[in-house]
């Protein structure tokens, strides 16, 4: 494998793709693929091609995503970018977005960054009758230097493809996408507001478009990715929500779609909301099962911190189970947890002994917690808000108060949000945070 040139290494990932390579694909040798690629110069600078065997001309890989093929047309008429303070969450869009076809007989095609503009798509379209869409959410933020920076994007990539596998929707390669977020990023780069606490929301979308009714695979699909200026999710200082734990909805169940970030699993939750907030909370905490285990809050994920007899403190969140959505700022506060109770790091705020845990919760963890004073504190977590304080649950007729400082956090939460936010904004030098103007060739 040494002696296979740059251009066919940067190639093998486009190769194994499981939901477009045949299995011929795995009788490959090196040689073969060495001569199958310089036979016929697989990064043409005009259109994805498909790769084909030298010796039989066989289709063995239908072409994935290049960064390198991509089109930009940039905009004639830029818009007026509004003043910061007049943004609100997901109204206001810049002036470019991202497009790419995809078809099961010819793979991904031309990337294409152009002026944002409504979609045209078929009414008979898969994504309109048969709910085949996913999304991802990701931020960008800019330094007073210019530098742009992405957080963790790779984590949003493996996820979004996970999500395109559960309901047959093709997969794709990652960095790539990468690559080519961080062109229009930069592109649309002045509508990354300069105060603190803003940033520019990035949403990743994939939808199935054949034009044809009947639930089966979606023959052609597209990517597409739009861009939206964000203020601070608390404009005017953090303000802790309410719970109502809920029995009477349930958000999933095992071996359903809960740990996939698809558009059906949105809408159903919102009649719930609707209903919580007429008994005047601000979201749910999903429950699961005869023992009211804990799953969700909202549409985020859930922490909860105890203190122990001998005054560790544990912070606990509900295992995954094909149940939770692994959130990305959930595994950011895991790992930063976990690290710091290894004595790896020393975050500050966080208490000195710390017990980071992945463990079932049920609704009798908590009430017996409040009973005896050892329930510390609730809070949630999400791209959106980062961290979403809890002050109170609702639970068979009463509420369970939850603890929370003058300034609505909690110890954890604030040293949490803290940390998250300097990495992101590259106040805190981390792997996690990758700058976006550091594009490859």
């Amino acid at each position: 494998m040494a002696s296979l040139r740059p251009t066919v290494l940067r190639a093998l990932p486009r190769l194994v793709s499981a939901s477009r390579v045949g299995a011929s694909a795995t009788r490959l040798t090196p040689a073969r693929l060495s001569a199958t690629v310089g036979m016929r110069g697989y990064k043409s600078k005009h259109a994805p091609q498909p790769l084909r065997d030298v010796m039989t001309g066989e289709i063995i890989g239908l072409p994935d995503i290049d960064s390198s093929l991509v089109k930009i047309t940039t905009t004639t008429t830029p818009k007026t970018r509004p003043p910061s303070s007049k943004l609100i969450f997901g109204h206001t869009f810049t002036d470019h977005m991202l497009t790419i076809p995809w078809s099961s007989a010819t793979g991904w095609g031309t990337p294409e960054i152009k002026p944002y503009a409504p979609l045209e798509l078929d009414p008979s379209s898969t994504v309109f009758h048969y709910a085949f869409t996913l999304f991802e959410g990701m931020k960008a933020y800019r330094q007073e230097d210019g530098t742009v920076r992405l957080f963790r994007p790779d984590k949003n990539m493996a996820r979004m493809n996970r999500s395109a596998q559960r309901i047959a929707l093709p997969t794709f390669n990652g960095d790539e996408l990468t690559e080519l977020i961080k062109k229009l990023v930069v592109l649309d780069s002045e509508w990354i507001p300069k105060e603190k606490g803003f940033s520019l929301y990035i949403r990743p979308t994939l939808i199935g478009t054949q034009n044809a009714l009947g639930v089966g695979p979606s023959s052609d699909a597209l990517l597409f990715v739009i861009c939206s200026p964000v203020g601070p999710y608390y404009a005017s200082g953090f303000k802790p929500v309410q719970l109502l734990a809920t029995t009477k909805f349930v958000r999933a169940a095992p071996g359903g779609t809960g740990g996939y970030k698809l558009g059906a699993n949105y809408a159903p939750g919102v009649v719930p909301q609707k209903e919580a907030a007429k008994e005047g909370y601000s979201q749910n905490l999903w429950l699961l099962g005869d023992e009211h285990a804990l799953t969700e809050v909202g549409t985020m994920n859930l922490f909860v911190a105890f203190k122990q007899p001998d005054g560790t403190v544990e912070l606990v969140t509900p295992p995954l189970d094909d149940v939770v959505l692994p959130g990305v700022t959930r595994d950011s506060v895991l790992e930063l947890a976990k690290a710091h109770a290894r004595g790896e790091t020393t975050i500050p705020g966080l208490p000195q002994k710390l017990k980071v845990s992945e463990r079932k919760l049920v609704m009798a963890d908590l009430v017996n917690a409040e009973k005896d004073k050892t329930l510390l504190e609730v809070f949630g977590t999400g791209t959106a808000a980062i961290i979403s304080p809890v002050d109170k649950i609702g639970y068979e007729g009463r509420d369970i108060a939850i603890p929370t400082g003058s300034d609505g956090l909690g110890d954890i939460s604030r040293a949490m949000l803290d940390q998250i936010v300097g990495i992101q904004t590259g106040e805190i030098e981390h792997e996690w945070s990758v700058i976006a103007n550091e594009q490859k060739a």
